[in-house]
């Protein structure tokens, strides 16, 4: 038997303009939306519906001209963790290339009900998309599997897409109490439409995919804390061709909950997902028309 999907819920955002991105967090609770009303609205979710009025968050520091978009901070391990310095749950919110100033705000709720705001220019010609890494990192070494579940240490780390052609990665400084660039990784021709850091379920290697007007989609992998990043294009082409150039721009890519396929979304209409081969690179195992 097919599955079969269930029926669109309507959501009354009591938004003025335009809505640019809707987000569910991490346990599909709260709904985080945002719009060129200049405003950031937070509905609780109950039994799937928007339930009650929304938590309105609007002003200078907090919303933009145009297009934001917003992204959850991911829960669990990592939120309980995290609660001795106050941050339970976050959102950050990067200001597109055609309106923004290259800056990223990063929201966060402390325990008294307050909202704090860190504001800083991430891109200097735009600041495309943010995706926040997994909440905690293994630190064992991918030879020694059997202590990886002691050696899960959490991080407070996201990385940015922006019009400069790079993507940038941020990191929380506990000492110093701010967000400060720890690495940019380049690779692309043109702007960086999009980014996504994998989920990595506590295993030491990690993924980040990035979408750009070039036309290709790069997977930087970095196998431990400690070494360097390396980049690979996928090749979207016959299995022979090497060419890296998707028929159109791409403008989006999304992992799956377990982070080993990634959907690609292309300028020309179509979908396609992607795995890694054993030994094989990266394949195409599915593409349709959206």
């Amino acid at each position: 038997m097919s599955a079969q999907a269930s029926k669109p819920v309507p959501v009354e955002t009591q938004h003025e303009d335009m809505i640019h991105d809707a987000q569910l967090d991490y346990y599909g609770k709260r709904l985080a939306t945002c719009s060129s009303d200049k405003t950031i609205r937070i509905f609780n979710v109950v039994k799937g519906e928007a339930k009650g009025e929304p938590v309105i968050l609007k002003g200078s520091g907090l919303a933009t001209r145009l297009g934001p978009s917003v992204v959850w901070f991911h829960s669990g391990v990592l939120l309980l963790r995290w609660k001795s310095v106050h941050l339970e749950r976050g959102w950050a919110r990067a200001r597109q290339r055609e309106w923004g100033d290259g800056k990223v705000s990063v929201l966060s709720f402390q325990n008294d009900g307050s909202t704090d705001v860190s504001i800083f220019p991430a891109h200097g010609t735009g600041a495309n998309a943010v995706s926040w890494a997994p909440s905690v990192v293994s630190t064992a070494s991918h030879l020694n599997r059997a202590s990886q579940s002691s050696s899960l240490s959490p991080q407070k780390r996201f990385v940015t897409a922006g019009s400069d052609n790079l993507i940038r990665i941020w990191g929380y400084d506990e000492e110093a109490k701010k967000w400060s660039e720890e690495e940019a990784i380049r690779g692309h021709d043109d702007w960086v439409r999009d980014v996504a850091w994998a989920p990595n379920i506590g295993l030491p290697g990690m993924y980040i995919a990035s979408a750009s007007q070039d036309r290709t989609v790069l997977i930087h992998t970095r196998l431990s804390p400690s070494s360097p990043w390396s980049s690979i294009p996928l090749l979207p082409n016959a299995s022979s061709s090497q060419d890296p150039h998707f028929p159109d721009a791409v403008w989006r890519v999304s992992w799956s909950l377990a982070g080993n396929i990634l959907a690609v979304s292309c300028g020309d209409g179509k979908v396609s997902l992607w795995k890694e081969g054993v030994g094989r690179g990266w394949e195409c195992v599915s593409d349709f028309a959206s």
